[in-house]
């Protein structure tokens, strides 16, 4: 059977996963996994063009679906929403299999030749777990959720990669730290808005949001420059 153009990626990424510890991801690892794999050079190219980048991009799709495929396994229904969110969030990073692929992934991607691609994975994943998790909201509202959850993921992954606590628990109690904080603020802006003498101060904000409008859910796009739309 001719393997497909999506099996030969993961037998790439299957192999260059052995050299990323050693090498990062690089064009050394990349050229290791193409050996390793016993493939002709061209193909290999031709399938990932921009190399190892196309194959730590590919990592983390794998973790948003394994991410994915337990959120839908798992029973939330007694958990408040912010308590699905912080599940939502260990299961992703529970989901990796390899934490020094991962810090090698964010040095990768604080380059700023690639840190839109790591801007627009992060955002990916914070569309995916509010997508799952059955989010309809609208017009700035949309944005804001994921622009607020991608703050919350992307410093409780950098906290996590330093952790050495006994199961991540030093790890988890960061990210409800977190959550928690973006939950008061949340509170704070519903006590304005109902309260008659502050609400006219925001007014303008408020009409300047309806004005926005969320545009088609997919999880590929962005907003400003990293793609066009989310």
């Amino acid at each position: 059977m001719t393997a497909t153009y999506e099996d030969t990626k993961e037998q790439l990424l299957d192999a260059i996963l052995g050299h990323v510890p050693f090498d990062g991801w690089s064009e050394t690892s990349f050229l290791a996994a193409i050996a390793d794999c016993d493939l002709d050079t061209g193909l290999a190219r031709a399938i990932c063009p921009r190399g190892a980048v196309d194959l730590a991009l590919a990592f983390h799709v794998r973790g948003d679906e394994s991410m994915l495929e337990r959120i839908k396994t798992e029973d939330l229904s007694g958990l408040k929403f912010r308590d699905k969110i912080a599940a939502a969030v260990r299961f992703r990073l529970q989901a990796v299999e390899d934490k020094e692929a991962v810090r090698r992934g964010v040095t990768l991607f604080a380059l700023p030749i690639h840190a839109a691609d790591g801007a627009k994975a992060v955002w990916g994943t914070c569309n995916l777990i509010w997508t799952a998790l059955g989010d309809s909201s609208e017009d700035v509202n949309w944005y804001t959720k994921r622009a607020t959850l991608s703050g919350v993921y992307s410093s409780t992954l950098l906290y996590w990669l330093g952790d050495d606590s006994p199961d991540y628990q030093a790890t988890w109690e960061f990210l409800d730290r977190r959550i928690d904080g973006v939950m008061q603020f949340e509170k704070l802006k519903a006590q304005v808005n109902g309260n008659p003498l502050l609400k006219p101060f925001l007014a303008v904000p408020n009409w300047l949001a309806g004005q926005v409008k969320a545009p088609a859910k997919t999880s590929d796009n962005l907003p400003g420059s990293l793609s066009s739309g989310k």
